[in-house]
């Protein structure tokens, strides 16, 4: 790993991470990390490249993503932990689920897709409009073909195939918005093709654990502590 991340620690007991989305940083969780650090030993890390955590030589993608995490986890100790990820953080916890099975206790994958046909239309196309644009000046400085990055990882990533999901071993938490920006179908596809899975969805948008914190915070706990 050619990185170190900034990541935020507090309480203590079993180790729950926190993994933000595309553009974000782990300040997203702040309703979410007092909460469950009376309970559990919290770490919210910022992805490469986001917050403050360096962008460092690798591309971003989700799969480089996940092998951080697994960097971040034996730098720090923690052979297993909850995985709660958000959005392209949900999308980075399910690649390290499916590739390292043995590091995941239980897994909540909020927002979540397979792959950029799970988004929707209306919010996906502004993204590829603006990717494409992105594109044409990333060359002018590193901010702007940052950004390109950032937008091409929502244009082209994941790739993640349904019957794949079959091979989740941990016990999963799917959880998303009733307006969410990822399609309510493909939400339904990710927890009926994961066995052990529990679908809850939260009156709300994308951002349920920001706007319906005290709801989604309830519900993560009820499923941790089942």
């Amino acid at each position: 790993m050619d990185i170190r991340h900034y990541y935020t620690e507090k309480g203590q007991g079993e180790p729950v991470i926190f993994l933000h989305g595309n553009g974000d940083s782990c300040d997203y969780f702040v309703r979410q990390t007092d909460f469950f650090a009376k309970r559990y030993h919290v770490y919210a890390i910022d992805t490469r490249g986001h917050g403050r955590t360096p962008k460092g030589t690798e591309p971003f993608t989700i799969s480089r993503f996940a092998d951080d995490l697994l960097c971040f986890m034996d730098d720090h100790s923690i052979a297993k932990a909850h995985i709660l990820g958000f959005s392209d953080g949900g999308n980075i916890a399910l690649e390290f689920a499916l590739r390292y099975p043995d590091r995941v206790d239980r897994l909540i994958l909020n927002g979540a897709n397979l792959d950029p046909k799970g988004v929707k239309p209306s919010t996906q196309i502004p993204i590829e409009i603006g990717y494409s644009i992105a594109k044409l000046f990333a060359k002018k400085n590193d901010k702007v073909r940052q950004n390109a990055e950032m937008l091409g990882l929502m244009v082209n990533e994941p790739h993640i195939d349904p019957e794949d999901l079959k091979k989740v071993s941990a016990k999963t938490l799917v959880i998303a918005g009733t307006n969410d920006m990822i399609k309510t179908s493909h939400t339904r596809l990710i927890a009926e093709k994961i066995p052990n899975s529990t679908l809850v969805f939260i009156k709300g948008d994308h951002f349920i654990a920001a706007k319906h914190s005290e709801e989604f915070n309830r519900a993560v706990l009820d499923f941790l502590n089942e």
